[in-house]
Formats: structure tokens, sequence, C-alpha cells
């Protein structure tokens, strides 16, 4: 019982999920996103010091 569970197992392995685009690109999109937000932050730095 347990040998037919194993070999149907191990006959049926392929990949599940495949990425959308290529991992660099994670990595890009992050940085970016990221950067976008430090600027923001960085564009309201002396606002409560104004009045």
């Amino acid at each position: 019982m347990s040998g037919a569970v194993v070999t149907l197992a191990e006959g049926t392995e392929k990949a599940v999920n495949e990425l959308p685009f290529p991992p660099i690109a994670f990595g890009i999109i992050a940085f970016v996103v990221l950067t976008s937000l430090l600027l923001i932050t960085y564009a309201f730095r002396s606002v409560g010091s104004r009045h």
C-alpha cells in the first residue's frame, strides 16, 4: 500500500505555480516602490515646523 502511494506521489511532481515575471523584477519593483515612499516621506519632512 505505502509503496503504491510513494510511486504515485513521485510521478506527479511538477511546478504548481509559475512566477508571472522573472525574480529580478520583484526586486526592481520593490526598490522602486520603497524609493517612492522614501521620497514622499522626505517631501513632508518640514510640514510640522512651518507654522
